[in-house]
């Protein structure tokens, strides 16, 4: 496993790679890796010949309150899980490597990136759109990995890599869980025991939810109320949202007739936790077809 600091050096490697005649899946993260960003390693590794793995904490998707120089970091972790899942490149950079400007360029994804979590985190969306980019380009013609947990940026990014022509297969990969249920994130290590506890309230809000449009419920405000009413009866939770929209517009969905993500964010303490699902309701037509 080779460890590169520089775009220039990662560029040339990856490039040979290639020239070779091999594919390379790229897995971008902000480190402080866990069995999701694994699993993405593992799904990169049975599709490509190469796999490189970024670890970036982007401070452009950080607003001014948030936890940019509090995340989590474990670079000597991140490194052993990366050697142990067969990660042939490990891009680790600076700021300063990915940012030399002092005002970087940056990329606006409009009004999508305001919905859901943009709309308590105004700017997030363009600062993960801006790094993604410049990812694309360093790492070049590959297929690139993306959990589904994070459903609305997924979303942004497969818009973002055919909007500008980047060579890039975006591939949605399955939300890993905790045996408990709880979505495995990094911002899970903030968590102290009782709130580690009542953080499965999530994933009971999405159940409980799906269960209800199984059964014949298409309200989608009733069902973004359920999950709301769910997650607020624990005292530990602060909810953020809980909504029912669109899986490619992101827009609120007032009628369940057609697929809907089932998408909820509530602060533990000081983690802000989100977690998702999408349900096809009876007799809609399914994702993909026409």
């Amino acid at each position: 496993m080779r460890l590169l600091t520089t775009v220039s050096d990662t560029q040339r490697a990856l490039d040979k790679e290639r020239e070779a005649g091999r594919t390379v899946g790229f897995v971008p993260t902000m480190g402080f890796l866990h069995e999701g960003h694994g699993s993405l390693m593992r799904r990169a590794r049975a599709e490509n010949d190469i796999v490189a793995v970024s670890i970036f904490v982007n401070p452009l998707q950080f607003g001014a309150s948030e936890d940019l120089d509090a995340y989590p970091r474990d670079l000597d972790s991140d490194l052993s899980l990366c050697e142990s899942e067969g990660a042939d490149v490990v891009f680790n950079p600076s700021a300063d490597e990915m940012y030399p400007e002092p005002n970087p360029f940056t990329i606006t994804v409009g009004e999508i990136g305001t919905k859901l979590c943009g709309r308590t985190r105004p700017g997030h969306f363009d600062g993960v759109a801006t790094v993604v980019a410049k990812l694309f380009n360093i790492a070049g013609p590959c297929r690139s990995y993306f959990g589904r947990k994070d459903a609305q940026q997924l979303v942004i990014i497969e818009r973002l890599a055919g909007a500008l022509n980047f060579p890039v297969t975006v591939v949605g990969c399955e939300i890993v869980r905790e045996p408990d249920g709880l979505a495995m994130s990094s911002r899970n290590v903030y968590l102290n025991p009782d709130e580690r506890r009542a953080a499965r309230v999530l994933k009971r809000a999405l159940d409980e939810a799906e269960a209800s449009v199984r059964k014949g419920e298409r309200d989608g405000h009733r069902v973004a109320r359920q999950m709301a009413t769910r997650i607020s009866s624990e005292p530990l939770a602060g909810l953020d949202y809980a909504s029912v929209v669109d899986t490619e517009t992101l827009e609120d969905l007032i009628r369940l007739d057609r697929p809907a993500l089932l998408a909820v964010a509530a602060w533990m303490g000081k983690a802000r936790l989100i977690d998702n699902t999408t349900v096809t309701p009876t007799g809609a037509p399914s994702e993909g077809s026409s």
